[in-house]
């Protein structure tokens, strides 16, 4: 049995390590599940750790750390965490990386597989692994192009130093770790071409595509029309066609282009009413609203727990995903499209990000917006509605295609597999 240390530089209350990070760990300890590619080989599953950096230490986070250190182990996640410091930016995280590299040296020892959610925690495990005579497998769980999309965001200047040193580092990472995941096909072209046909890079190293996937038994049951029922009328809109928007606003996600989009719906159906479920501060959204005729009756926008957002989405009629399209996005897999699909619905998204254009146009899943213009968001809108009931259609591309059992965890388990017997 393999075991693996999962290094993430987030916290353990994050929506995304709850939705994205615990449920891959719990499919990877999963033992003896057969691969459908056709792998030889029984998988006995993968004992898992966890890291985390935690943002907050007082006493009260401290009694609820141990309540979650307890429940994680009767799962069988063993679970630590180090303080996360913030500011200054560079220094902070250079201080976390030494102190992550530190934890990790000092048990390097009790594992197979150094498993590095995305740069800095994989430069952590490399670093770690560097000074040490033990030399587990590095796993660098890339997630996105994250250097570029800093400057994407406005964090960094395009070629400002921290960009210049992330790209090295990164550089340095593509070289020293044994097996990647990347979340889209064209990453995967972009970064290592040849595995698109042996599952290889060309120095034999193993690469997989996994989208973010969603617990289609757990956390989306298909309990739609109760749902939908409930929240419509909590919401007082019975009547209303709503068109949700699920996660951030504001930097990669387009505050103006969304409020525009909604616009031309409301003009093309008076009856439009948009819902946002999102932790961004409602000022990156809600001016933009009024500027175009949204009254406080037309719109709603909350922060909601992990397991109240199916609610909301079969509340829905057509879910958004309106992102900048750009080359770090090309890396992108929006975790909020399993979930509209999940829940039945079709989508709106802008071309040029990720595999979506792909998935909208050959899967029959909903609409691309090509361009931001008053004539291409009407397009899109009436190319939905030409779709007509699409619920059934949507809920079985997102069994084929982001599964959390299915899909992620068979994938990671034959990634596991070829990176223990390299």
């Amino acid at each position: 049995m393999a075991r693996t240390l999962y290094i993430c530089y987030f916290g353990v209350r994050e929506p995304l390590v709850q939705t994205q990070v615990l449920p891959y760990l719990r499919e990877l300890r999963k033992p003896g599940v057969e691969t459908r590619s056709g792998d030889e080989g029984a998988w006995d599953g993968t004992e898992v750790s966890l890291l985390t950096f935690e943002p907050k230490r007082a006493a009260e986070d401290v009694e609820e750390f141990v309540t979650l250190r307890a429940a994680f182990a009767a799962e069988g996640i063993e679970w630590d965490w180090l303080p996360y410091h913030k500011r200054p930016s560079a220094v902070a995280t250079a201080w976390d990386v030494f102190r992550g590299a530190w934890f990790i040296w000092r048990r390097i020892g009790r594992y197979d597989v150094l498993h590095g959610r995305v740069h800095v925690p994989t430069l952590m495990g490399a670093l770690a692994r560097r000074f040490s005579r033990r030399q587990p497998k590095l796993l660098f769980d890339i997630r996105g192009f994250f250097p570029e999309e800093f400057v994407d965001a406005g964090t960094w200047p395009e070629g400002g130093w921290l960009f210049r040193a992330a790209k090295r580092v990164e550089k340095w990472l593509l070289r020293k770790a044994d097996g990647f995941v990347v979340l889209t096909e064209k990453a995967r072209q972009i970064l290592f071409p040849e595995s698109t046909e042996t599952g290889f890079d060309k120095e034999g190293r193993p690469v997989e595509v996994i989208p973010c996937c969603v617990d289609l038994d757990q956390r989306f049951s298909g309990e739609s029309i109760e749902l939908r029922r409930t929240v419509r009328k909590e919401l007082e809109i019975e009547d209303r066609y709503v068109i949700i928007h699920v996660g951030a606003l504001g930097g990669l996600y387009l505050s103006k282009e969304i409020a525009d989009l909604l616009a031309a719906a409301r003009k093309k159906n008076p009856s439009t009413f948009a819902l946002f479920l999102t932790q961004s501060d409602p000022v990156n959204i809600e001016p933009l609203l009024a500027e175009r005729g949204f009254g406080a009756d037309d719109y709603f926008i909350s922060k909601v727990p992990p397991d109240e957002i199916e609610g909301y989405l079969c509340a829905s009629d057509v879910g958004l995903s309106i992102v900048k399209a750009s080359f770090a996005t090309l890396s992108r897999s929006p975790t909020k499209i399993p979930e509209y699909l999940a829940c039945g619905l079709p989508i709106i998204a802008n071309s040029g990000v990720g595999d979506v254009d792909e998935l909208v146009q050959l899967k029959c899943v909903g609409a691309l917006v090509t361009e931001f213009s008053d004539e291409a968001y009407p397009r899109a809108l009436a190319e939905v509605e030409t779709l007509g009931d699409v619920s059934e259609r949507c809920r079985e591309v997102a069994r084929q295609e982001f599964d959390l059992e299915a899909v992620g965890g068979e994938r990671y388990r034959r990634l596991y597999r070829k990176l223990v017997d390299l």
